[in-house]
């Protein structure tokens, strides 16, 4: 069942039209990479500490949960290269992959909980969940009841960066997202020796690329002021270029292209590790 489940979500992220450009052919996103966690990780609990005792565990969200489907989309070559070249604002390639994209990534999301529903099983989309939330907690900013990219980790599919981001094997340069179910599925091994294993800067104290690429200086060696960020990408830049691009989520992915992981694992100096 887990490699059907594999074949059903590729199948319908490479043939979707809903995973197209309103006016090319061109696809918001690659083929995806598809892990699976299990619902009763120890990692789900530790959120609560990790991001606050409002995160919801697996299980807090559908009872009975046995398996955490996650998956990543990569952002396409054509979209990366065009962000590339901006220094400011998003490029429009971006912004609607951001915002046009992620309506596909929903899209998605219904599909997988539907699928597994056919089969006889219980499936929740958490993002899309009554119980999903978004709030500003005074100690870590920010946050939701479910982290999309704690639940990737989860399920062996990348490690954590400077800027906060999911590096893959694919890059930093994607959207996530998840699916929990009842279906008893194989799950994917965590093989980073870290959880920032990916990430230049924890492996081997280089790169930082990210920062210069920041602008309004969210980032730092201390790591990502989510504060300033979310002032930059949820109100100055869709004010700038939203009704240009004619989206209203415009995303910013600056620190996500023109840096070495944007599209792989970067080797480093020491290409052993």
């Amino acid at each position: 069942m887990t490699d059907s489940i594999h074949d059903m979500i590729r199948e319908f992220i490479l043939e979707s039209p809903d995973n197209r450009f309103p006016d090319s052919s061109e696809p918001y996103f690659d083929a995806p990479l598809i892990g699976v966690a299990a619902a009763d990780d120890p990692l789900f609990t530790e959120c609560k500490i990790i991001i606050g005792d409002f995160h919801q565990t697996p299980t807090e969200i559908l009872a009975g949960a046995t398996s955490v489907i996650s998956w990543v989309l990569p952002v396409t070559s054509p979209t990366r290269i065009s962000n590339r070249q901006e220094n400011k604002w998003p490029s429009r390639k971006w912004s609607l992959t951001r915002n046009n994209g992620e309506n596909f990534n929903s899209i998605l999301r219904r599909h997988v909980v539907t699928w597994v529903e056919e089969r006889g099983f219980r499936a929740v989309a958490p993002q899309l969940s009554s119980k999903w939330r978004q709030l500003d907690d005074p100690l870590v900013g920010v946050a939701s009841t479910w982290s999309e990219r704690h639940a990737a980790y989860a399920a062996g599919l990348g490690t954590f960066s400077l800027n906060d981001a999911l590096i893959t094997e694919r890059g930093i340069a994607h959207r996530l997202g998840s699916v929990i179910t009842d279906m008893i599925l194989q799950t994917t091994p965590r093989t980073a020796p870290d959880y920032r294993h990916n990430c230049l800067y924890y492996r081997e104290g280089s790169c930082g690329a990210c920062i210069g690429r920041c602008p309004v200086e969210a980032l730092s060696w201390s790591g990502h002021d989510k504060t300033k960020c979310r002032a930059y990408v949820y109100d100055a830049v869709p004010e700038a270029v939203g009704k240009i691009y004619g989206v209203s989520q415009t995303g910013c992915g600056l620190c996500q292209t023109r840096v070495p992981c944007e599209a792989m694992v970067p080797p480093g100096k020491n290409r052993n590790l």
